[in-house]
């Protein structure tokens, strides 16, 4: 059947996924994938409320962690809900509308993410390295423009890596070695010849992944320098713990990400894409707000200040 708007042969696409695991694999990772996604729904759902409600932790680092948190979901949401169906039903078939809606939300809110962190570790220089200047540097407006800029600059992202993906027609096998459609897996899928398409992708992510990246190691190279230069031991250590949990963080979605994108697709195969796919689409989502609350004692304060006011209103509508 050919799509008269795009002259292709191809209308749509079949997520492989894990379709070739056994039915009990699949009931495993259905029973894995899905407590895996109720606990980042929850927990990231428990950041933004506490950090757009408390008062207590009104300062610019947990306003970007509630919007790290939103990010978060909106990141998970678009890819585990279709997975977990497609684990339990055997129709794996997705419409080009759909296949190119979630590869602009997937590119474009990992992008903002990206960009969200860099924001981050700046923040965290700031904090540590000017303290005196921290408030009329990092003031409301400021936050606002850059979460604001984080977003502008991954819907962007996100329009560019659609329009490399689909401008050409699609006649080859529409099967696709993943459990989402990623960009430079579909690229390979078109008629034409697909390396100028992943050229031009390669270029992008290194200016959305590694621009961040100089922003955040930058950062914290004028952060250990000053923390080195403090003469108390424990007031490094003291330092520096309230950075451990972004840097953590920053580890494990660059690295799956650049995998993923800045990677000769020669290297890639579906043992290989899989792995680094759920690292950054679920783990990641879902080890964020834990790796944040566990280690920042305001955070757990707020937590439990949370669940204590949602029991006390349970409680008393009993």
């Amino acid at each position: 059947m050919v799509d008269p708007r795009n002259g292709s042969s191809v209308t749509e696409f079949v997520l492989v996924g894990f379709e070739q695991s056994s039915p009990s694999t699949r009931a495993l990772l259905f029973a894995l994938f899905l407590a895996l996604y109720s606990l980042a729904m929850a927990m990231n759902g428990l950041v933004i409320f506490i950090t757009w409600t408390d008062p207590r932790i009104n300062s610019p680092m947990y306003f970007f962690l509630g919007h790290l948190s939103f990010l978060d979901v909106c990141f998970i949401t678009t890819t585990i809900p279709q997975m977990l169906i497609h684990l339990v039903i055997k129709n794996h078939t997705l419409s080009f509308a759909s296949c190119l809606t979630q590869m602009y939300l997937v590119f474009g809110v990992g992008v903002a993410e990206c960009i969200l962190l860099a924001f981050m570790a700046y923040d965290r220089y700031v904090a540590i390295c000017h303290p005196l200047s921290y408030a009329q540097i990092m003031s409301w407006h400021v936050c606002m423009s850059l979460v604001s800029t984080a977003w502008f600059f991954g819907l962007i992202s996100g329009i560019l890596l659609v329009y490399m993906t689909f401008r050409g027609p699609f006649c080859r096998d529409n099967h696709i070695e993943n459990f989402f459609c990623e960009a430079p897996i579909v690229i390979t899928l078109s008629c034409g010849d697909p390396q100028f398409s992943l050229r031009v992708i390669f270029a992008d992510a290194i200016v959305v992944l590694l621009s961040p990246m100089v922003l955040i190691v930058i950062s914290y190279a004028r952060i250990l320098a000053s923390i080195l230069s403090r003469a108390s031991s424990s007031g490094r250590g003291k330092t520096f713990s309230t950075c451990t949990s972004h840097l953590t963080v920053v580890i494990f979605f660059y690295t799956s990400a650049m995998f993923s994108y800045m990677n000769p697709r020669s290297t890639h195969g579906p043992d290989k894409d899989k792995p680094f796919s759920l690292l950054y689409t679920i783990i990641t989502p879902t080890c964020n707000p834990i790796i944040y609350s566990f280690r920042n004692n305001k955070m757990k304060g707020a937590m439990v200040r949370a669940l204590g006011r949602t029991s006390l209103a349970q409680a008393e509508s009993v």
